[in-house]
């Protein structure tokens, strides 16, 4: 059985930015995930584990440098993968703080992968 598995509102600070001083400090971002998953049956062991996938984004927020918010939706979806039965994974992530300036509430990137 083929089944979606939506994991909202990770919240993780990191270090990334293509401007001048925007890695200098963390900031925060929030992950959203839209996983489909090919559940074995109903078994917790027969689908995806969410605390493995949600500590894995983190760890790639928290730890990593990207200079565009769409190359790290992309390394996130590509970490999604690598888990045995997602077959495939949207990510979004927004960045709150990104366009304050502009009277938005934020910037977001989505990625899909496999692409369709």
């Amino acid at each position: 059985m083929s089944s979606r598995v939506f994991l909202s509102g990770i919240e993780v600070e990191g270090r990334h930015g293509a401007r001048p001083g925007e890695k200098d400090a963390a900031q925060p971002f929030v992950v959203d995930l839209d996983l489909e998953i090919d559940v074995g049956d109903d078994r917790i062991d027969a689908t995806a584990d969410y605390r493995d996938v949600t500590e894995r984004v983190r760890g790639i927020v928290g730890e990593g440098s990207f200079d565009l918010i769409e190359s790290m939706a992309q390394a996130v979806a590509r970490e999604c993968l690598t888990f045995d039965r997602i077959v495939s994974a949207t990510v979004i992530v927004h960045k709150p703080d990104a366009a304050m300036r502009l009277g938005i509430q934020g910037v977001a990137a989505a990625v899909t992968l496999p692409e369709r």
